[in-house]
């Protein structure tokens, strides 16, 4: 089993990087979100904690505590950066060699394949998260918010899928991750959809207070909230039935 940290930068009352109407927190969250979504869905072997998962205020000890003790494999941070630029870059510990090395190479290499970015670079840093972590750790600034060409892209959730699969991709090489067998179709449990990410976190917080596994999964300018996906049918409506018992609208969405 290979254990991958994300931690969405800022949250809370920390919004991080500001700029052209959006805050870097919601930007991070919804980039974690989606990477996370992609591994557990389409990857075998694969557990992922996430330092936030939906708008806390979170400390860097707490953050790299939480790591730490879970025994991550690797550690995955993720920023939007500001301050005039545009582009993508990444952050490794200063004085490194492999693997973070090469995580950091296969990382920066997927996520330029997938975006239209300026390429700034490999970089290193003496940040909390790097040195602080006691497993491999790559910060990611995923363009500039207040940069106007850079965010516009990301007010795209076309982009933002972009960017999480060039994440997804790095993170394949670099682990040797194995794709699940897909071959028919995926039923997941949905029991809400919100515009408003807030409400998304209160609906899977009395979710889980109730005994379901959730995830937020940020799709086609909706935090849809969800307990479970299956490759069978009847599977995904057991488990439905259970959530409106409990006194949720469950319904079962075909991919």
């Amino acid at each position: 089993m290979t254990k991958i940290f994300i931690d969405p930068g800022h949250g809370g009352t920390d919004p991080g990087a500001v700029g052209n109407g959006m805050q870097e927190k919601n930007l991070t969250l919804q980039i974690s979100s989606r990477i996370r979504d992609i591994l557990l869905n389409e990857y075998e072997g694969i557990s992922v904690l996430m330092s936030r998962t939906g708008d806390q205020t979170t400390s860097l000890t707490q953050r790299t505590d939480a790591a730490n003790n879970w025994g991550a494999d690797f550690y995955l941070s993720i920023h939007v950066n500001a301050g005039g630029g545009t582009g993508y870059e990444d952050y490794i510990f200063p004085g490194l060699g492999a693997p973070t090395t090469t995580y950091q190479n296969l990382i920066h290499e997927e996520v330029l394949k997938q975006v239209d970015y300026r390429d700034r670079g490999k970089k290193q840093a003496n940040l909390h998260v790097l040195r602080e972590s006691n497993m491999p750790a790559v910060l990611t600034e995923n363009g500039f918010i207040d940069n106007t060409s850079d965010a516009a892209k990301l007010k795209q959730s076309s982009f933002i899928e972009q960017i999480a699969r060039g994440h997804v991709n790095g993170l394949v090489r670099s682990f040797g991750l194995v794709r699940k067998n897909l071959a028919g179709p995926l039923y997941r449990v949905q029991i809400g959809a919100f515009t408003v990410s807030t409400n998304a976190d209160q609906l899977a917080a009395q979710a889980e207070e109730k005994g379901f596994d959730t995830y937020i999964s940020y799709r086609d300018g909706y935090y849809k909230v969800q307990i479970g996906a299956f490759a069978n049918r009847e599977n995904a409506d057991q488990l439905a039935g259970k959530a409106i018992e409990a006194g949720f609208e469950a319904i079962v969405i075909q991919e």
